[in-house]
């Protein structure tokens, strides 16, 4: 895999952990501000994401 692909998807994969983290904070209720702040689903639709994110990222730095 070409290394701008590499830190293409590397970025792209902390970007989603990073939003996944956040959207499941708002959903336990621990980052205010929008509507997804109190809602169960942000949880799973977070940790979902995080794990995505995560996956990828594993999968870019693999040899």
């Amino acid at each position: 895999m070409n290394s701008t692909i590499k830190a293409i998807l590397k970025v792209i994969a902390i970007l989603l952990m990073l939003s996944g983290v956040i959207w499941a904070l708002q959903g336990l209720n621990i980052l205010p501000g929008t509507f997804m702040r109190g809602d169960p689903q942000w949880i799973t639709n977070g940790a979902i994401t995080a794990l995505i994110g995560a996956g990828l990222f594993w999968f870019t730095n693999r040899k």
